[in-house]
């Protein structure tokens, strides 16, 4: 299984004193060297975090797999054509949120989102939805041909150990299996940690986990390079 890791958190914190440090670049070059296959960011609307100038370097610097989150506008369309990221994965976006609260609705957006993926796709862009374990979305998104689907796992994430989590992990591995046999490639993520991972990591249908806030906050204690191959260890576990 595949790990690429969302710096966006070490933007955070350059943004929480509007200071040059730390570089997200840096961040992301440590992480590859550290085992990850890819490197997620995600630009906002409002630039709360990653800005144009560190894509713009990403792309330049990144050796594995450049993966842009992003709403479906027409500027963040505009960006990803000019930049080419390896992905864009289209995600929700609410100004008022901490962090992306829940999958696309696919179905709700077909229309807009056809023509929206297809352009990305004639630029040699492969287009992503985060999506959440809802059989009807992933059909709606094979439907519009994508090329992946990342699976929400934020509401597994967020229980604890019972009988709730099992269900909410079953829909997960429900989801994952449903995709694949679409022709889809599966990835998964949002809210996985340390604690949690393992039961993912053994769903044989995933390919990739995205993860990024658990990484950068065990590496604010223990340094970047041991976060990822920490959590690259956890991953060889399938």
């Amino acid at each position: 299984m595949r790990l690429a890791v969302n710096i966006d958190h070490f933007a955070t914190l350059r943004e929480a004193r509007k200071s040059a440090e730390p570089e997200p670049v840096l961040a992301a070059l440590i992480a590859e060297q550290a085992g990850a296959e890819g490197i997620v960011c995600h630009l906002r609307r409002d630039r709360r975090h990653i800005k144009e100038r560190d894509l713009l370097l990403l792309r330049e610097a990144v050796k594995t797999k450049l993966n842009l989150e992003m709403a479906a506008t027409a500027e963040m369309q505009k960006i990803a054509l000019k930049v080419k990221p390896d992905v864009v994965s289209l995600v929700p976006e609410r100004p008022e949120e901490l962090t992306t609260e829940g999958g696309l609705n696919v179905a709700a957006d077909r229309v807009h989102l056809g023509p929206f993926v297809r352009r990305l796709q004639k630029a040699g862009i492969r287009v992503s939805i985060f999506i959440d374990p809802d059989i009807g979305q992933i059909r709606t998104a094979g439907e519009l041909g994508v090329d992946l689907i990342e699976i929400n796992t934020g509401k597994y994430a967020d229980l604890k150990p019972g009988i709730a989590r099992d269900e909410a992990l079953a829909q997960v591995m429900e989801a994952a299996e449903f995709g694949l046999g679409l022709g889809l490639e599966v990835h998964a993520g949002h809210g996985l940690n340390y604690h949690n991972v393992l039961p993912i990591v053994a769903i044989p249908q995933i390919s990739e986990l995205s993860i990024g806030f658990s990484i950068v906050a065990r590496a604010a204690i223990g340094g970047l390079d041991n976060a990822v191959r920490e959590m690259r260890a956890l991953l060889e576990k399938r």
